[in-house]
């Protein structure tokens, strides 16, 4: 699975203006909505119950919320970039300033974890967030996104 299956330019945002996780979701689940179709509130409920599960912010500044809805045909994924960081209940206990949010149909099992394994493997290294931090505007971001991944070692040679 690639990123550019998840996402495209329109499920970019640069530049989030939030101050709070709750907000966060809201203004994703507003996003999330206009590129699925999907009632507002149903979205923002969904990542809302996973939060309560336990925190998606997986550290290093980013956050990977999720959730599943029945009415989905496929797999969504929208990435935000906070205009300023924000606490998230990360498990680092650092503010968020990178979100990834995936919303999947509702029997997506396997494709739903492979979707969330693609991601974290993408945004695991802190030189390419680094990237993605100092990226212009959105078509840069979903350019950095959807480019071939590539290692560390790599990412290190290029800096």
């Amino acid at each position: 699975m690639e990123i550019s299956d998840l996402i495209t330019v329109e499920s970019v945002i640069p530049d989030l203006r939030v101050t709070s996780k709750k907000q966060t979701l809201q203004e994703l689940s507003k996003y999330a909505s206009k590129i699925t179709g999907q009632n507002e509130r149903e979205v923002f409920d969904v990542l809302l119950e996973r939060e309560r599960l336990g925190t998606t912010g997986v550290g290093d500044g980013l956050a990977i919320p999720h959730g599943r809805l029945p009415n989905l045909k496929r797999i969504y994924g929208l990435f935000a970039r906070l205009e300023k960081p924000v606490d998230f209940d990360s498990i680092d206990d650092c503010p968020v300033d990178l979100v990834f949010l995936l919303l999947a149909p509702e029997g997506s099992g396997a494709d739903h974890l492979k979707a969330l394994a693609t991601i974290s493997r993408l945004l695991r290294g802190s030189s390419f967030c680094q990237k993605l931090r100092g990226a212009n505007n959105r078509e840069a971001i979903f350019a950095l996104l959807s480019q071939e991944p590539e290692t560390d070692q790599a990412l290190k040679a290029a800096s």
